[in-house]
């Protein structure tokens, strides 16, 4: 933290209510935030973190429209399952709320109002389609028809799943209700908007100070303001939501993305609430001596990094991000985590099979902090088995039972230091700065990686001064061997403390410290604080190894055998059958991209400078809700090299990349490894 700040304010975004909280949840905000928030508290810092259940939204109607119940059902239901997974996976949030509280609708109103009475928020025309059955007018997925781009007759109200095209709802032909199959009609509606290129000037000023944040979040950023920022709406015709608060604008809800931001700001009012000082949310919120830290997936940047912050800057008086750590996506065995396609572990299921510190290891281990990374479940049982148990539970283990056997259980007087003994005491005391430091820059895997280092050494020391032998030959230097590992497992619970906080508490009660864990100082951590003689308790096994059958049981759940599997997901209609002669006509060569950048004024298009041999190209492609251009920077791509020029929003476009195109929104760009040469052949 840095020296003008006397408090932090720790966010982590609010889940969807819609469906249970999965591991790619957990990697894109939580895990992160919780060890940033437990190390924080082990340096006695002011600290608050907050979260809650997002309950606003489509995606939530359409799933209690399906069911036939209404949207507070859905939202009570997954607010309790998503609480219950949160406390049980060990993420201490100081309060978990919801949006649907009173409380929350008074803040969002509250905010809304005062941007309205400013004449901040511009009121416009906008042409929808209208249910003239179910006499309402119909959000993006409440509506299905035929795709004016390749003429897929199932294509959504906001996209084509067949083409990939984003739509707006009235450019599709022949447009059904999903509700009733009627014919709706376009009407006018009017709604309000938030002028986000009024605030460009200063949220670019404010984006430029933070030269610190990640280099993902600041790119992303950069590229919205590569165009002027365009306004936002603020409103929207559903029944479930927060009322807008204007007399003759009935049948509005605002708009999910701008209530549910707010949701931070109510989650600490009511954590206030039960403080006792209801006012006490302001310190966090309207205080220039709050650091605030906002945890999210790179999904969530627009929303964190421009919205937000133009939100609190028209409001006035609140404190921005001082940082905003996204991290990537955690990708599930090769492929994408998704709800809607069931493609995920949920964490509620995970923790029914494995302890909980398994999994915040694992993830930790893994975190997709600059790029997307991978869960996989072998991974998973290796890291368990080969760093959690066979190196920290071993040496904490085989410490504690060799005082019980050799010293009655009492910590033994360190005598006289050999150079060994000062190496690994070395190692001990500079650890705890070099960990903190790396939380400090939400390096989280690397700090992990410097905390299991230390159990390594540990476990190197230990074998090398053969305790075992010098029982006997030199009893005065086995005293010490087990002094100095005994200092070590304490502090090693100390400093794993915020990632596996279960197996640390574990520990701290296996080594008989009476003070809390919670009231350790973390810089202490490198200091000799047990004392000669102190008793120890019974050595427990810390970490039991998982069984290759508990992994391979795992795996058969994703990949169950064909006569249990799931019906097979509809495929793609074939297109017509072409002869052997027209296929050689397609020229796929492999090409290197050079660069690559959104094209104003298209929500789907980018242009790719691409290295073809020796030859250099553009080609245009329609995957920008698919892939940032910063991801596709230096990627070895397949293209079809002979395909005649397109102009495309008067951008002319030399050639096609390949990708797929699968069920819901399943997606992927076809790769080759850099070591291929640009301008290979494909055959």
């Amino acid at each position: 933290m840095q020296g003008k700040f006397k408090r932090i304010l720790v966010t982590a975004a609010l889940p969807y209510a819609n469906g249970p909280v999965h591991l790619g949840h957990l990697a894109g905000a939580y895990i992160p935030a919780d060890i940033f928030v437990r190390y924080q508290r082990l340096q006695h810092r002011d600290i608050l973190f907050i979260c809650g259940s997002d309950e606003h939204g489509v995606p939530i109607t359409i799933t209690a429209d399906k069911e036939g119940v209404s949207p507070q059902v859905i939202v009570d239901r997954f607010h309790a399952m998503n609480a219950a997974s949160f406390a049980d996976l060990g993420i201490s949030f100081d309060n978990y709320s919801r949006t649907s509280l009173p409380l929350h609708h008074e803040t969002s109103k509250e905010f809304f109002l005062d941007l309205y009475s400013k004449k901040i928020l511009k009121e416009k025309q906008d042409r929808q389609l209208y249910c003239e059955v179910n006499k309402m007018f119909l959000a993006d997925r409440y509506v299905e028809g035929t795709c004016p781009v390749c003429g897929c007759e199932s294509a959504r109200g906001d996209q084509c799943e067949n083409c990939g095209t984003w739509l707006d709802v009235i450019e599709l032909i022949n447009p059904k209700c999903k509700l009733c199959g009627a014919t709706p009609v376009v009407r006018s509606t009017t709604h309000f908007y938030l002028p986000l290129g009024d605030f460009q000037s200063r949220l670019e000023h404010y984006i430029r100070s933070h030269t610190e944040w990640k280099d993902n979040v600041i790119r992303y950023c950069e590229s919205w303001f590569k165009d002027t920022l365009q306004d936002r709406a603020v409103t929207r015709d559903l029944n479930w939501g927060v009322p807008v608060p204007l007399e003759n604008f009935p049948h509005k809800v605002l708009y999910v993305w701008f209530d549910a931001v707010l949701g931070y700001i109510s989650s600490t009012k009511e954590w206030a609430r039960r403080t006792s000082d209801p006012e006490k949310w302001k310190k966090y919120w309207m205080d220039d001596g709050t650091q605030y830290i906002a945890f999210i997936g790179k999904d969530n940047v627009v929303f964190h990094c421009i919205v937000f912050p133009a939100m609190l800057m028209a409001k006035g008086g609140y404190v921005l991000p001082d940082n905003v750590p996204a991290n990537e996506f955690l990708n599930l065995e090769g492929g994408k985590f998704s709800k809607s396609r069931n493609n995920a572990i949920y964490v509620k299921d995970f923790l029914a099979t494995f302890e909980p510190d398994l999994l915040r290891y694992a993830i930790t281990a893994n975190l997709p902090e600059t790029r997307d990374s991978d869960f996989y479940w072998k991974d998973f049982q290796a890291k368990s088995n080969n760093e959690l148990a066979d190196i920290y539970g071993n040496f904490v283990n085989r410490t504690i039972a060799f005082t019980e056997k050799n010293f009655a259980a009492l910590v033994p007087a360190s005598g006289n230091l050999n150079d060994r003994d000062r190496e690994i005491l070395a190692v001990l005391k500079k650890t705890p700065a070099t960990v903190g430091a790396l939380f400090e820059k939400f390096k989280f895997r690397e700090g992990t990686a410097e905390v299991m280092n230390l159990a390594r050494a540990a476990n190197k020391y230990f074998n090398d001064s053969e305790p075992w032998k010098t029982v006997k030959s030199d009893p005065g230097q086995c005293a010490t061997t087990v002094n100095i590992c005994l200092q070590i497992v304490r502090s090693l619970a100390v400093l794993f403390a915020p990632i596996v906080p279960f197996s640390s508490e574990k520990i701290w009660n296996m080594i008989s410290i009476t003070t809390p864990l919670s009231e350790e100082l973390w810089d202490n951590a490198g200091e000799l604080r047990l004392v000669t003689g102190h008793r120890l308790k019974k050595a427990e096994i810390v970490f039991k190894k998982i069984e290759d059958a508990t992994i391979e049981n795992e795996l058969q759940k994703m990949n169950p055998p064909e006569s249990e599997a799931t019906p097979e997901k509809k495929m793609l209609p074939l297109k017509p059958t072409i002869s052997l002669e027209d296929f050689r006509k397609v020229d796929l060569r492999v090409a290197k991209v050079l660069a690559c950048e959104a094209i104003p004024k298209s929500k789907k298009l980018l242009r790719l400078q691409v290295e073809i041999g020796s030859e250099r190209r553009q080609i245009v492609a329609g995957i920008a809700d698919k892939r940032k251009p910063e991801e596709l920077v230096g990627k070895a791509i397949i293209v079809v090299a002979n395909l005649a020029p397109a102009t495309l929003m008067g951008v002319e476009s030399q050639g096609m990349l390949l990708a797929t195109q699968g069920d819901g929104d399943s997606f992927a760009l076809l790769t080759v490894t850099n070591e291929v040469d640009s301008g290979t052949w494909i055959k």
